[in-house]
């Protein structure tokens, strides 16, 4: 792998860095702080290295400065200072429309491996010390050159190894979530076949400690996890070291999970976590695992929808049936059980691609309304109900095609036999 560096220097040095909204920034810390106060941090520089520089969305600074100082150098400097994590050292900065975490270099004083109390230092191997990954421990300053304090990050990524800083246990300790983030990024960096053993060995000896995390935090996590391009041998591995079975009880080796990641049916969406968890806990209790993660009603709603039944739809569903099936459930819930129904029965996709195209489709206008009804000399009550729903029923079987005068009549002959 070639790293975009020429003698220790980011060069081209990317968009992201050069951006008059970053600068603007800089600019500001600078003049409190001088030269070499200010250096980018984090995943930016890491993506940057991995040949990512247009992916980047977050940009992280870490300085010497304390919150109170980079509070007022960005207000004298006209951009607005937003307290977000002012506990941990984060000052979140607005300039030009965009947001950047200003955070002042940290050290731990104390942790429960849920959060840190943490005490501000102005030496900056003391702060990357504090961080998960070797290649996430990487800084750059304001002219592209990188500084590795750990003396391994550069390294980690050029063979894109996933490597705690320091002892594995201790970092873990710190903070349960680094399990996860363990696997993340070696879904989406690394190579699970490759994996550090003093890693995994130290993530599977205290995947106990999953269980004090919040739901939120851990479904973050697995949802970052699962939309990766390909998290199969990553989420393997979880399994293979019991991590899997502590963040999700209801999991199962269905097959479906990696017929999910492969199949054609998500060649759109290829990034789909929420699908790709309901193909993990196949036709477990959703409601349990929705419960775990803290997952919202919406998202809720959506992954008891998926796990109902797998495989309810056959490729040689006709089209009529798949707009009734639109119908009733909505769009959106018809696509997902198409997808679903392809990965758990993956033959000749051409059928499941019209099935899938079909969720494009949406009813009519029911073309009767209860006024038309009364209309006919149907009284006010059930009787207006029950000829809607016998004339709906018909609309539905006759593939939505009814005009309204074609419904009228037909609402004509239902209201003539009703019981008096």
């Amino acid at each position: 792998m070639t790293l975009p560096i020429t003698e220790g220097r980011l060069d081209p040095l990317p968009d992201w860095l050069t951006a008059q909204p970053a600068r603007a920034v800089i600019a500001a810390l600078e003049a409190a702080g001088g030269l070499g106060c200010a250096r980018f941090v984090g995943g930016c520089v890491r993506d940057t290295l991995l040949g990512r520089a247009d992916q980047v969305t977050d940009v992280d600074i870490a300085t010497p400065l304390t919150p109170p100082q980079v509070t007022a150098v960005l207000e004298a400097a006209g951009l607005r200072a937003i307290p977000t994590g002012i506990e941990h050292g984060t000052i979140t900065a607005l300039s030009g429309g965009r947001t950047y975490e200003v955070t002042t270099l940290r050290r731990d004083v104390e942790t429960d491996g849920r959060r840190a109390v943490v005490a501000f230092t102005d030496d900056w191997g003391e702060d990357a010390a504090r961080r998960d990954f070797g290649l996430n421990a990487l800084y750059a300053d304001p002219d592209g050159t990188l500084h590795d304090p750990t003396g391994g990050g550069l390294d980690d990524v050029v063979a894109r190894r996933i490597v705690f800083v320091g002892d594995p246990e201790t970092r873990i300790r710190e903070d349960y979530l680094r399990i996860l983030r363990f696997f993340r990024f070696l879904s989406r960096v690394g190579n699970a076949a490759q994996a550090d053993p003093a890693g995994l060995a130290a993530c599977a000896k205290l995947k106990d400690g999953i269980a004090g995390l919040s739901g939120e935090r851990v479904q973050q996590e697995l949802f970052k996890l699962l939309g990766a391009p390909n998290p199969v041998p990553a989420v393997r591995l979880m399994a293979a070291a019991g991590v899997l079975g502590e963040v999700i009880p209801q999991f199962r080796e269905t097959g479906l999970f990696t017929e999910l990641v492969a199949s054609d049916a998500l060649a759109d969406e290829i990034s789909d976590p929420l699908l790709r968890l309901a193909g993990l806990i196949g036709q477990a209790s959703g409601a349990e695992t929705a419960k775990q993660l803290r997952m919202s009603n919406e998202d809720r709603n959506r992954l008891l929808a998926c796990t109902s039944g797998f495989g309810r739809f056959t490729q040689d569903m006709a089209d009529a049936d798949a707009r009734r099936a639109i119908h009733r459930m909505g769009r959106p819930a018809y696509r997902d059980q198409i997808r679903l129904s392809w990965a758990y029965q993956p033959q000749d996709p051409s059928d499941w691609k019209r099935l899938l195209d079909l969720s494009d489709w949406s009813p009519p206008p029911f073309p009767l309304s209860g006024e038309d009804i009364m209309a006919l000399g149907v009284p006010e009550g059930p009787g207006v109900g029950a000829v809607r729903k016998a004339v709906e029923q018909w609309w539905i079987d006759g593939d939505f095609r009814a005009t309204p005068e074609q419904a009228l009549a037909f609402a004509r002959t239902v209201a003539a036999n009703l019981p008096s």
